[in-house]
């Protein structure tokens, strides 16, 4: 092996993780090596995040560059090239076909189906696949959030243009109602789409068009308010956290801060200080 060769490879970097889906893992490389032609009997789904590479794929010969989303097929012959002097850089979910089973009947169609774009240029493909990256690393996994994008992330690579047919004036009123009344309840995207007589894909996009939030991210926000109240009525952060259906303090705490860039403690102090004080 040359010293160019060695140097490429010692600059390679891959990491993989467990996630909170089984029979799915998560690869993060930066490489500048070329891969020979192979298969894999998963599927995958990702992201370039920098560089750029050429492949070839079930669909012919492809380019993909930084933000464009990347997918496979079990069996699908593919290789890899880095364009360019420097690396390419990715992130992609390997899936187990049993992992994807849920995710393609949500959208209608059979487990067997194929994924048919090797490379999406599509940002809000790609901000689908990041977040569903990010919710099966998350310490306190929400089974919505991450059944949601998986549908959500499977829609954008099937091989069709499906219009929204929404129908009444708020389709998802049941849902949004059973999440409101009973936001602590821990129900998955099947129940909630049965609720409203849709599918889960179908349910997904009228939801969001409805709201303009995702299930899993409505059902947080009821969640702090609900948590908010309890606190500024004086339950102790653990016990409003564990009330409103977060798992943890530390969850609640989380999710608090981004919404509100400061900590319930804080609110919990101002509320113990003065009842008229409100943030």
């Amino acid at each position: 092996m040359t010293e160019e060769a060695l140097r490429r490879r010692a600059s390679d970097r891959v990491e993989a993780r467990a996630t909170a889906l089984r029979g799915a893992i998560l690869v993060d490389a930066c490489s500048r090596r070329s891969f020979s032609r192979h298969t894999h009997d998963v599927f995958g789904i990702g992201v370039v995040l920098g560089g750029a590479q050429e492949s070839a794929s079930g669909r012919g010969l492809v380019r993909a560059e930084a933000g464009h989303v990347i997918s496979l097929n079990p069996g699908e012959v593919h290789d890899g090239a880095p364009l360019g002097d420097g690396p390419r850089h990715w992130r992609m979910i390997f899936l187990d076909p049993e992992a994807l089973a849920q995710a393609f009947a949500g959208n209608g169609v059979s487990a067997g189906t194929e994924l048919a774009f090797p490379v999406l240029p599509r940002p809000l493909a790609r901000h689908t696949v990041l977040s569903l990256q990010q919710a099966l690393l998350e310490p306190v996994p929400d089974t919505l959030a991450i059944d949601g994008l998986l549908v959500e992330a499977v829609a954008h690579l099937l091989d069709r243009d499906e219009p929204l047919r929404i129908g009444p004036a708020d389709p998802v009123w049941p849902a949004r109602q059973a999440i409101e009344d009973d936001p602590a309840a821990d129900r998955d995207l099947a129940e909630l789409a049965r609720m409203c007589g849709l599918s889960r894909f179908h349910f997904l996009r009228a939801f969001r068009a409805a709201t303009g939030l995702p299930p899993h991210a409505f059902r947080i926000q009821k969640r702090l308010q609900a948590a908010r109240r309890m606190v500024l009525a004086g339950l102790p952060l653990s016990e409003a956290a564990a009330a409103a259906g977060f798992a943890d303090q530390a969850h609640f705490t989380r999710h608090f801060v981004r919404a509100h860039g400061h900590t319930p403690g804080l609110l919990a102090r101002l509320a113990r200080g003065s009842g008229k004080r409100a943030l």
